[in-house]
């Protein structure tokens, strides 16, 4: 909060994380059932030998005695300044997300249009002059992933998961021609590319959906498409799964 950097680790989680959020995203801080400030992100990096730049020094557990220093950063911008607890009613969406998953088990995940909306009136704007953290110089670097688990060097190379392939299929429907091929695909014609929105990691009952591609602000029906990313070769019990997510949504689910 001093210098509005996030920093994440040299581990999976830490990659997933960093090639989730794009510049230009908006992003708030969950600790202790509350959202803390919204930020706009400015800048994104891969810092090589980053356990040896401040503000974060390197974390070593005893028990696995790994060692995770913070070589994914990004730069932001302060936009409101807030503390909310997540039991008001606008933040429904994160709420119910976090109560499927058990709580804070995973990094980040991806709220609605409608919680982005709400929280950009709560709270102030932010009118502080933000502490800039200097730094010596640095090199960076672009990650990259193999399938070949014995070519991986993280945190440059990191072997290709099914969870960083889901962000990749994300981030690729996110564009409006793409979306727009994958309507065709599916064969539906009535629904505007620019009233979608493309979210990761919804959580049901049954499970996650992988991505769920949803009217950004749904008027009386809202209809969705629920998309499941495999590595390899789907199986009689992924097909199961998918249709009991298809059966939870009901007929606003209209393909799948």
């Amino acid at each position: 909060m001093k210098y509005s950097l996030a920093g994440f680790t040299n581990s999976i989680s830490g990659i997933w994380t960093f090639l989730e959020i794009r510049e230009g995203d908006f992003i708030s801080f969950l600790y202790g059932a509350k959202a803390y400030n919204l930020y706009a992100v400015e800048r994104k990096e891969a810092i090589k030998n980053a356990q040896n730049l401040p503000p974060w020094t390197p974390i070593t557990f005893r028990i696995s005695r790994r060692t995770y220093y913070f070589p994914f950063r990004l730069t932001l911008t302060p936009i409101r300044e807030l503390v909310e607890p997540l039991v008001r009613p606008e933040f429904a969406y994160v709420a119910e997300n976090l109560l499927l998953r058990g709580g804070y088990r995973k990094t980040h995940f991806q709220a609605d249009q409608t919680t982005l909306q709400n929280v950009s009136q709560m709270g102030n704007l932010w009118h502080e002059q933000v502490e800039r953290l200097k730094v010596q110089e640095y090199e960076t670097f672009i990650p990259k992933f193999v399938r070949n688990r014995k070519l991986a060097s993280p945190p440059e190379i990191f072997p290709l998961q099914e969870i960083i392939l889901q962000a990749l299929v994300r981030q690729f429907l996110t564009e409006n021609r793409n979306l727009n091929g994958l309507l065709k695909l599916v064969e539906i014609e009535n629904l505007d590319v620019e009233k979608l929105e493309v979210l990761g990691e919804k959580a049901l009952p049954e499970g996650h959906i992988d991505i769920l591609v949803k009217e950004a602000i749904p008027i009386g029906f809202s209809r969705k498409i629920i998309l499941e990313v495999k590595m390899g070769k789907a199986l009689d019990r992924d097909m199961e799964q998918l249709e009991r997510y298809v059966n939870e949504l009901g007929t606003e689910c209209i393909a799948s």
